[in-house]
């Protein structure tokens, strides 16, 4: 009696082009081959396997080889706690994303005029008149804007790092603190500012110190929640680094909170994600939140 088919799908096929991908990314050392390599970027096009699975039958390998038909999920699934870097160097794209970063010219331009005409459209729905003297240039302003503002999904984290890893015998904590941060809240697209503050304690490797804001600002720089920002900041640290821990706490305000809804000027939101010994150690934990508190 033959086996039983399986429903999950077969691991990707590996080829010489695919094997060159991971031979020159030393960094990221848990990335696997698959696919072949983008013409453009040198990185792996992404595979449109059908699979929308999210409950127990789920693989393990389905965030970091499977690329669904639809968008990956923005943040792990709790408890699994897997890295946001992803074969093809985009670290948790989507599919518009890889389409974004691969743009020529002629797309990208058809592209800011089609979000133009979008906003053109916004303005006619709320009951203005778009070709009035002070909104004829606007839905290209904002269109322009926007783009900036959501610059995070044309960057990556292997050009972002640029081999600013050293060999370092170092195995105390380290602290970049108040670090700006500006994002746009998934929700509502408004924006939400504020500054992070990224800790680690290294394991014989230590990372370029402009390198975490750099980091803290790709992320930033797309639509996002705080919660999955502030997770996505330490697990591409960790990954980079495999140090003894990193936490990353974050402080800021949201204007979805400050100009609609409960109106709330004042409040703040305080977000934390800790990895490792910062996971593991209270002691740990309070040394860095104190270091983090107090004026140096």
């Amino acid at each position: 009696m033959p086996p039983a088919a399986s429903n999950l799908p077969s691991a990707p096929p590996t080829g010489p082009g695919n094997q060159q991908l991971i031979e020159d990314d030393k960094l990221f050392a848990s990335i696997a081959p698959r696919g072949g390599p983008s013409t453009q970027h040198d990185i792996a096009p992404l595979q449109l396997e059908k699979f929308r699975g999210v409950g127990e039958n789920r693989p393990d390998f389905a965030l970091n080889v499977i690329t669904p038909e639809i968008s990956r999920p923005a943040t792990p699934y709790t408890g699994r706690l897997k890295s946001p870097v992803d074969f093809d160097g985009l670290s948790w794209p989507s599919l518009g994303t890889k389409e974004r970063l691969e743009a020529t010219p002629d797309e990208a331009a058809a592209r800011l005029n089609k979000l133009s005409e979008a906003i053109k459209t916004l303005l006619e729905c709320i009951g203005e008149d778009p070709n009035r003297e002070g909104l004829l240039n606007t839905p290209m302003r904002y269109a322009k804007a926007m783009l900036y503002f959501t610059k995070g999904y044309e960057e990556n984290l292997k050009t972002i790092v640029n081999n600013a890893v050293f060999q370092e015998d170092h195995d105390e904590l380290v602290i970049v603190r108040d670090i700006e941060v500006f994002s746009m809240c998934e929700h509502h697209l408004v924006p939400f500012t504020g500054k992070m503050h990224i800790g680690y304690i290294p394991n014989n490797k230590v990372l370029g110190l402009s390198k975490f804001a750099r980091i803290a600002e790709m992320f930033a720089r797309r639509l996002q929640l705080q919660e999955r920002l502030t997770k996505q900041v330490a697990m591409a640290i960790e990954e980079i680094l495999q140090p003894q821990g990193v936490a990353v706490v974050m402080e800021s305000a949201h204007l979805c909170m400050v100009m609609r809804g409960v109106e709330k000027t004042t409040a703040t939101t305080t977000t934390s994600s800790m990895l490792g010994i910062f996971r593991k150690s209270t002691k740990t934990r309070e040394e860095f939140m104190h270091l983090v508190r107090q004026s140096i």
